[in-house]
Order: structure tokens, then C-alpha cells, then sequence
């Protein structure tokens, strides 16, 4: 597999007007930056959005951007990762299953930063809270999915990764390591599900993009000299969409260098 030639083929993807149509995608952390972006770009294509997040304010306002563009409804589902049980995960998809009958992607977008400081003194409560938000509540929420996802005939699972999942970084701390978890976590799942499931599973190192969560690890930095989410969705829908469905297991960067 020539990832170099795949990763090409996502950054510069072109979208067909009804790739996604009558396909149901769940995006979490849907209420602000790279996943609002992605939630509106795939309702602009035809997807119905399960929009996952923690602040019902902004997954309405998303709500009202899709409706307002003209996109399928979508669906609310307001979830504080940080505090949600296993229980709380399957009531969910539930609810999902009596709704919809089935689950065309997933998108695992929401994470938190914690904080940007040696190991030394990295506070405990702060790790176990981004381990529970960025690695914990991914897990669970897709063995909550997978019976869903094995309803469709051609879904898709997409982990946002990072550089410092790669490559540990100094001071990245939590955030380092439970990206590393996050590639670790696609690339089982992927490996498990390859030859008896068309499930297809990936990640993505979105790169520097004007997000809060940015603005929060580079306070110095001008926002004005990173792309804004809108300017990256390409690879993210190809990797939700049936044109990739000979992809799998690979880790792959919406701003390759």
C-alpha cells in the first residue's frame, strides 16, 4: 500500500454533491472547530449528522447551520465524555439503533488537551481526564457502535490522531500518550475487523489548525497563519466515504509536509 499516493488522493479528494446521501455519520466533538467543519460538510453532501458533543448550545447552532443549508436532519446527542459510563454508551446506541437501524461512520473528534508541562509534574487528575476523554470514551463508544456499524454494507471508523502519537513529544504528557492509544486502538481494531467486516478503520493527524485547542497549546501563536477547519475536510470525508473503502489501517495527514 503506498501511503504517500492515498494520503495524496485524500488531501486533494473531490466530494460528489450526494456522496453521502442516506448515509448516517456520527461526529463527536461536533459543536465547534474540526468537527463542526466536518459535520457541515458532510450534510452539505447528503449525510444525516448524529451530532456528539458536551454543550447542547453548540450542537443546536451547528443543528441550525445544516437545516438552514438545506442538509438532512440531524440528530443531537449531548454526552460529556468525561463522565459518561460504559452504560451510558450502549443506552445510546440504543436509542440510535431504534432510530436509524444502523451507523455508516463514526468520526472520533473530541479530545482535550490537558495541560503542557513536564511529567514530573503532571497532576494526576488531569491525566486521568484526558485518558478518560481521549482514549477511554473512544473505546467504549465504539464497542458500543460496532453492532451498528456491522448494519451497514460499507462502514467506516476514523480516529483524529496526532504528530505527538507518533512521536512522543516533551511536555505533551497525556495528550502524547493517549494519542499514541488512539493509534494503537485504530490499528487493532482495523486489523481485527479487515477480512470479516467491511468496516474500515483509520486515523488522521489533522496538523496545525486554527482551533481553540491550538490557541491553547501555542498562545503565542497568530491564528491567522494556520488553515481554519473548513480549509482540511477533504481527507476527512474521503476516509468517511465509500471511496475509500480499500483503505484501512493506515495513518494518514490532512496537512502533509
Amino acid at each position: 500500500m503506498d501511503i504517500k499516493a492515498i494520503n495524496d488522493q485524500a488531501v486533494n479528494y473531490q466530494c460528489a454533491a450526494d456522496t453521502f446521501k442516506d448515509r448516517i455519520i456520527l461526529v463527536t466533538g461536533a459543536g465547534a472547530g474540526i468537527g463542526r467543519a466536518v459535520a457541515l460538510a458532510l450534510a452539505a453532501h447528503g449525510a444525516t449528522v448524529i451530532l456528539l458533543g458536551r454543550t447542547q448550545a453548540k450542537l443546536e447552532a451547528v443543528y441550525d447551520e445544516i437545516k438552514a443549508a438545506g442538509g438532512p436532519e440531524p440528530a443531537l446527542a449531548p454526552v460529556n465524555l468525561e463522565v459518561a459510563r460504559p452504560e451510558d454508551y450502549r443506552e445510546l446506541a440504543t436509542l440510535f439503533d431504534k432510530e436509524f437501524g444502523r451507523l455508516d461512520g463514526v468520526l472520533h473528534n473530541a479530545s482535550v488537551l490537558g495541560d503542557i508541562t513536564p511529567l514530573d509534574r503532571y497532576g494526576a487528575d488531569t491525566w486521568e481526564s484526558v485518558m478518560r476523554v481521549n482514549v477511554n470514551a473512544a473505546f467504549h463508544l465504539t464497542q458500543a457502535l460496532l453492532p451498528l456499524l456491522r448494519n451497514s454494507e460499507d462502514g467506516r471508523i476514523l480516529f483524529t490522531s496526532s504528530s505527538v502519537g507518533r512521536r512522543g513529544r516533551a511536555f505533551w504528557g497525556a495528550y502524547a500518550a493517549s494519542k499514541a492509544a488512539t493509534e494503537n486502538l485504530a490499528q487493532t481494531l482495523a486489523d481485527e475487523l479487515e477480512n470479516i467486516s467491511p468496516i474500515r478503520t483509520n486515523t488522521l493527524n489533522p496538523g496545525a489548525t486554527r482551533t481553540d485547542m491550538r490557541a491553547l497549546a501555542y498562545p503565542g501563536e497568530d491564528p491567522a497563519t494556520l488553515k481554519a477547519p473548513e480549509e482540511i475536510v477533504a481527507p476527512y470525508l474521503f476516509l468517511l466515504g465509500p471511496d475509500s473503502r480499500d483503505v484501512n489501517g493506515v495513518s494518514l495527514d490532512a496537512q502533509p509536509k
